[in-house]
């Protein structure tokens, strides 16, 4: 599934595209796409075209395009936005009128942008887990702004109960280490907990508690607050370090709105590298199973104590 960095690629190439163009078509090819869309609000189609994007925004593994107001919005209604949840194979592919088109594309925006004419935005996703929707933006509980790429402090509904990502300017370092003290969970259960800090996955979950020598089983509230302090830090290292290489593609089921590939996976320390040496101390990584999913670690830099 893409996390922070790879969504954050993303809405950093489709800012210059969406900023200030107008949707002019869209197409729903998939029904089940809409699937996060209160259609109490609306058609989704009717409630995009004719209207302008004003931004590209993203809080963990959201994103989503604040609309401009229609002139003929009755006063007082709530400003609204497109958002977007990649799942675990959306694409938000970026393309020009009358190019090919994918199998797997499910919904398609035709926009009109006033400095670069029209583009295409494709919603493609293989899995159909991902979604689009049009939601309402609601004042952020701190009263700062509701993501990166937006100065207001709006974030749509169905995002506010996602937790600040660890990237954001206004991420609350101190309540975090607090929180951790509160939980009896282990360590990495907390971290995939998208309420208290989002955007992290289990590909960054592994390396960063790698890199701090934590055993993902640790109950959280176990870490002393240097620890704890030291965990947060490799978690926006490894963030700011997949970010900076484009983010994380072992297939081609996460790419950026060009459609190329990140190369973070080169620069993994154990994440899909079971059976191979530690980087550290050359102590074979294991792999155990965890929520459905991996855990990668290695058994001496990382004993469960």
């Amino acid at each position: 599934m893409p996390e922070l960095p790879e969504v954050e690629v993303v809405r950093a190439g489709l800012e210059p595209a969406v900023t200030g163009a107008l949707i002019s078509a869209v197409e729903v090819f998939e029904p089940r796409s809409l699937r996060r869309h209160d259609p109490l609000g609306g058609p989704f189609a009717a409630q995009l075209e004719g209207r302008r994007m004003r931004a590209a925004v993203r809080r963990g593994k959201f994103l989503w395009l604040p609309l401009e107001p229609r002139i003929s919005a009755p006063a007082g209604s709530a400003p609204r936005a497109l958002v977007a949840h990649l799942g675990m194979s959306g694409q938000v592919l970026l393309r020009q009128p009358g190019a090919s088109d994918d199998r797997n594309t499910r919904i398609r925006l035709n926009v009109e942008h006033p400095v670069h004419g029209e583009l295409r935005i494709d919603f493609v996703d293989q899995r159909i887990f991902g979604s689009m929707a049009v939601d309402a933006l609601v004042a952020t509980v701190d009263g700062r702004a509701g993501g990166l790429g937006d100065d207001q402090a709006l974030v749509p509904r169905q995002v506010a109960h996602i937790g600040r990502d660890p990237l954001d300017p206004a991420f609350d370092k101190a309540a975090f280490v607090r929180a951790l003290t509160l939980r009896s969970s282990g360590i990495k259960r907390v971290l995939l907990d998208q309420s208290l800090a989002s955007g992290i996955g289990n590909i960054y979950a592994d390396e960063a508690l790698w890199a701090a020598r934590i055993h993902f089983e640790t109950p959280a509230r176990s870490l002393s607050r240097t620890k704890a302090q030291l965990l947060l830090a490799e978690i926006r290292l490894v963030l700011t370090k997949a970010l900076a290489e484009g983010g994380t593609s072992f297939d081609a089921q996460y790419v950026n709105v060009n459609g190329a590939s990140g190369y973070f996976s080169h620069s993994l320390n154990v994440y899909g590298r079971q059976s191979k040496p530690c980087p550290r101390c050359g102590t074979a990584i294991v792999r155990e199973s965890f929520m459905n999913r991996g855990s990668h670690f290695c058994p001496r830099c990382q004993r469960n104590r």
